[in-house]
């Protein structure tokens, strides 16, 4: 298929899929020096915490509650109170701040430099620049998590064996991630918001992960689901269709994609794999 980058440059980007692992690909994208200018926008809210738009502010309605779910999922995964946890992708550091607060030794890398600004004056969060991943020491986190980050990574099986190497033997990989089998992703095809194309380079099935954490060492111990993002996304994706926001249509949407996920955890808009060496 072939999606438009809706967000700030009005480019059309082809959409493959391999047969083979279903993993999916944005195709033509641009390098990764390059690519920043791609997130330049007051409306791309994970680096800039915006409250314009009614869309924008229900996000940030919603975080407020999800911070809390995460951390209560983390701790029920490892069975710990408290450990070293490192956040890959922070943006504004709401998640480093949400576990800080609550007594775990929490690193947050980000790479976008006006988002790390944003997290030291809303949070005093001292987040590192994104290179310092390969300085880290290795065997030395109880939880690393990527909350919608894995889809943005350019040097993809780099990344997860260097995540690999710096979880300690019992620590747990977290990554939360769109999934294009959804009923919403079905339903808005090209015009899916979670397609967000060209930041997003890959776009994840369950199948696809399952077989990418095979080739790097690691299995999937459970899926969990995120109810919320149907809705987020289906607002987006109806903007997005149809040129305006129809709140009905898109909780309808949403509405329908959980029921089916209701069935088949794995058929839910994101998913949050966690995942063991």
């Amino acid at each position: 298929m072939t999606a438009i980058d809706h967000t700030v440059s009005g480019e059309k980007f082809a959409i493959w899929e391999c047969a083979d692992c279903t993993l999916r690909f944005t195709q033509d994208v641009p390098a990764e020096k390059s690519i920043e200018r791609y997130y330049q926008s007051e409306d791309y809210i994970s680096h800039t915490n915006t409250s314009k738009g009614f869309i924008n502010r229900i996000y940030l309605a919603v975080r407020k509650r999800t911070l809390k779910q995460k951390r209560k999922l983390i701790g029920s995964v490892t069975n710990l109170k408290g450990g070293r946890i490192l956040d890959l992708g922070s943006g504004t550091g709401a998640f480093v701040h949400e576990m800080q607060s609550h007594g775990w030794n929490a690193t947050g890398l980000e790479p976008d430099g006006g988002a790390r600004k944003i997290a030291k004056e809303m949070f005093d969060c001292e987040l590192k620049n994104v290179d310092e991943l390969f300085k880290l020491e290795k065997n030395s986190f109880d939880v690393i998590t990527l909350w919608h980050v894995l889809e943005h990574v350019h040097d993809l099986h780099n990344y997860l064996r260097q995540l690999r190497s710096l979880l300690k033997e019992n620590g747990r990989l977290i990554i939360a991630v769109p999934n294009y089998t959804s009923v919403d992703a079905g339903f808005y095809k090209e015009n899916w918001a979670a397609y967000d194309v060209p930041r997003h380079l890959y776009h994840f099935s369950p199948v696809a992960m399952e077989k990418l954490m095979l080739t790097q060492g690691m299995s999937i111990l459970a899926y969990k689901p995120m109810w919320f993002d149907s809705f987020y996304v289906s607002l987006l994706s109806e903007k997005y269709k149809k040129g305006k926001t129809n709140f009905i249509a898109a909780t309808w949407t949403g509405l329908r994609s959980n029921l089916d996920a209701l069935k088949d955890t794995k058929k839910c808009s994101s998913l949050i794999y966690i995942i063991s060496k």
